[in-house]
């Protein structure tokens, strides 16, 4: 039973990771950054469509678990989301990052190359977008053996698509500003690339975790959407320069949410 939890897991993480890989490809096609523009638009649409997942993909589908295990949906969805919030908080004070804006590492000090500093720094994005990924094949997994696959392994299908769609934009958001700092291409295309193997990595042992400890699931998908929450309103909003009325950055975080809950609706 667990292996066709984790074969269907490492499908569904390693179809967003690929998606990070063809983004970071694109440094071979283009000679220029982003534009800051461009950048909004990323950042925005990538903070909508994790806002929407986290509702539609987690909190819902935990707090229907908790019930149907006859637990006061509250706990799990509450105590679940505080504690991946506060895993994604430790994890930024700890692993050393830095963004491309600053000029200043963030977490412990370390005597880090910039170049690996930036792909740890995107890596803290993809952290609970594995976990959540991985969960959702996890479940499709457990109701394919029950003979109803379609709901939950198309809900888990929209929730691929909509993480890969912004997951292509995040790995050229690595390659492209490294080559324009003087990183040779292939180097840059391996940073790009390397910033999405997290989500592997996460979504199976997330879904080893939820294996072996029964009746975990709805905490564990409360949790994800608290990790995914904190990544929003800790990086991709204030990234997207929100906080200075940018119409361009508030517009895209609503057509990602829109995008990914018309996806996880309309599949799911």
């Amino acid at each position: 039973m667990l292996g066709r939890e984790l074969i269907f897991a490492i499908i569904g993480t390693g179809a967003t990771c690929l998606a990070t890989v063809l983004g970071a490809a694109t440094v071979f096609f283009f000679r220029k950054d982003m534009s800051p523009i461009l950048q909004k638009i990323f950042l925005g649409f990538a903070a909508g469509v994790m806002i929407a997942a986290s509702v539609w993909s987690l909190l819902l589908p935990a707090m229907e678990m908790a019930e149907e295990q006859n637990i006061n949906a509250v706990l799990p969805a509450g105590i679940g989301f505080t504690a991946g919030a506060l895993f994604l908080f430790l994890l930024d004070k700890v692993l050393p990052h830095q963004h491309l804006d600053d000029e200043s590492a963030e977490g412990l000090h370390a005597n880090f190359h910039r170049s690996t500093m930036l792909v740890l720094a995107v890596t803290l994005h993809n952290v609970p977008e594995g976990m959540a990924v991985g969960l959702a094949f996890s479940v499709a997994a457990q109701t394919a053996s029950a003979g109803t696959i379609t709901g939950a392994l198309a809900g888990a299908i929209a929730l691929a698509i909509g993480m890969g769609l912004q997951n292509f934009p995040e790995g050229a958001a690595v390659s492209l500003p490294l080559r324009s700092h003087g990183v040779s291409k292939g180097k840059a295309f391996l940073c790009g690339s390397l910033s999405g193997v997290v989500e592997p990595i996460f979504g199976v042992i997330t879904v080893l975790i939820a294996g072996f400890v029964t009746g975990i699931m709805p905490w564990i998908l409360s949790f994800a959407a608290g990790a995914m929450i904190y990544v929003v309103v800790e990086e991709l909003i204030p990234e997207a320069h929100l906080g200075e009325h940018s119409h361009v950055g508030t517009l895209s975080v609503l057509i990602g949410f829109v995008i990914m809950m018309v996806l996880d609706v309309a599949l799911g």
